[in-house]
């Protein structure tokens, strides 16, 4: 099953580092954020891509091209340029496709831009700045079972402010990053039908509006409640919220075989 990751997006709150990147290419620890999106999906043994391209496409292509050469040992014939690859301990076998959606298409337009290269076959869908430790073999389960058109990941949102309890003008508990009690939202990590893409007319289609209110209108929309961690990186204080989850060894959705 192909998973397709949404990366042609300019990232525009969090600029301070999108202008010169597209905003999946912005590091976690030394890897860009597509990165530890595409690791946690081959953990699961999903481990072939269609990466929807559009602002900086070239840089993300170049990321990927380099990808094996930057993890190797090499030999460089500086005369002729012939770059000779030695055996490592890269263990990533990953196929990934990079497609051209266009500089100011939708998310829903991007998807459909894909078809050609996604065929008539169930596919999984996710956004390029966002990630979680959702059980993706157990969310294709779902899918399958629930025999719908789509299913998304439902999260529940973090909350950008610290959470208090009161007894009086007492604070009696303060919490810095607690999830909210009550509320899903949209958390991506989609698995679709090849139907999904009747509900796309064109590039000006948001993937958020039609397809998916179409189809839960026809009740072919199915949520998958993840009740762990959940993270997108919108602005320079998630950034380094992840960041430091990961320098502390508390990267719930990092997978440590993947990581050399």
């Amino acid at each position: 099953m192909k998973v397709v990751i949404l990366a042609g997006g300019r990232g525009s709150r969090i600029s301070e580092e999108s202008d010169s990147k597209p905003k999946p290419m912005i590091e976690i620890g030394g890897q860009p954020i597509l990165w530890h999106i595409m690791q946690h999906y081959a953990h699961y043994g999903f481990k072939e891509f269609v990466l929807a391209l559009g602002y900086r496409a070239d840089y993300i292509k170049r990321y990927i091209v380099d990808f094996c050469k930057l993890n190797a040992n090499l030999t460089v014939k500086l005369s002729s340029g012939d770059v000779m690859r030695h055996d490592s301990n890269n263990s990533v076998d990953w196929t990934v496709e990079l497609v051209d959606t266009g500089l100011n298409t939708q998310t829903g337009g991007r998807i459909k831009r894909l078809a050609s290269f996604l065929g008539n076959e169930t596919f999984m869908m996710t956004y390029g700045d966002g990630v979680s430790d959702v059980n993706i073999k157990e969310l294709v389960a779902f899918h399958k079972k629930a025999g719908k058109h789509a299913t998304l990941t439902a999260v529940r949102p973090p909350a950008r402010f610290g959470h208090m309890h009161f007894e009086g003008d007492l604070i009696t508990q303060f919490t810095e990053k607690p999830q909210t009690e009550s509320g899903w939202i949209n958390g991506g990590f989609f698995v679709l039908e090849p139907e999904i893409l009747e509900h796309i007319t064109g590039d000006e289609t948001w993937f958020e509006r039609d397809p998916l209110e179409k189809s839960a209108a026809a009740r072919q929309l199915n949520a998958y409640k993840h009740q762990g961690f959940w993270q997108c990186m919108d602005t320079l204080r998630d950034k380094r919220l992840l960041e430091e989850l990961l320098v502390n060894g508390k990267a719930p959705w990092l997978h440590r075989e993947l990581t050399h």
